[in-house]
């Protein structure tokens, strides 16, 4: 059975089924569906300081277009 066929049928099922299994079935799948991130203090002290540079408009920014163009020139 492919991928797509697979997704097809949980979908309906996930639509036809009562909310007892939609719960057991979302409880199961619960730290993939919404993850809890962490962040070490090192790591939160770094996303603080950048975010001061930004608001101060001490730092770069970038576009998502800019972004998009600068990824693809590091993999040619």
């Amino acid at each position: 059975m492919t991928n797509a066929a697979i997704r097809q049928q949980l979908h309906q099922y996930i639509d036809l089924t009562d909310d007892k299994k939609i719960e057991a079935l979302y409880t199961i799948l619960q730290n993939d569906i919404d993850p809890q991130i962490t962040y070490d203090e090192r790591e939160l002290n770094i996303l603080h300081e950048r975010a001061e540079k930004y608001l101060k408009g001490e730092c770069k920014t970038f576009t998502v277009s800019e972004s998009h163009n600068m990824i693809r020139e590091q993999r040619n």
